[in-house]
């Protein structure tokens, strides 16, 4: 059988697999990982978002990731109401 390797629908555009998207949060460059991150909380469904990420990698790179104004301040209230960030 082959291996297929499966783009997971928030990067539509790019040949990623579920492998290569953790590798690049475990173990990127900051640019790659902010990317990733802003490109997961932007377009991931938000159940899909913790498959990826822990909410310690969404805190340590939020003020340094470049999104949408919108899906920010989103993120900006819910972890505001989580108590991790002010």
């Amino acid at each position: 059988m082959a291996n297929i390797k499966t783009t997971p629908y928030f990067l539509w555009d790019y040949d990623l697999s579920k492998k290569d998207i953790r590798r690049i949060i475990h173990g990127g460059s900051e640019t790659d990982k902010r990317w990733l991150i802003s490109r997961i909380l932007e377009h991931a469904h938000f159940n899909d978002v913790f498959e990826y990420l822990t909410i310690k990698d969404i805190v340590a790179f939020f003020p340094r990731l470049k999104m949408r104004p919108t899906i920010k301040k989103y993120w900006q209230r819910a972890l505001s109401s989580w108590g991790l960030y002010v």
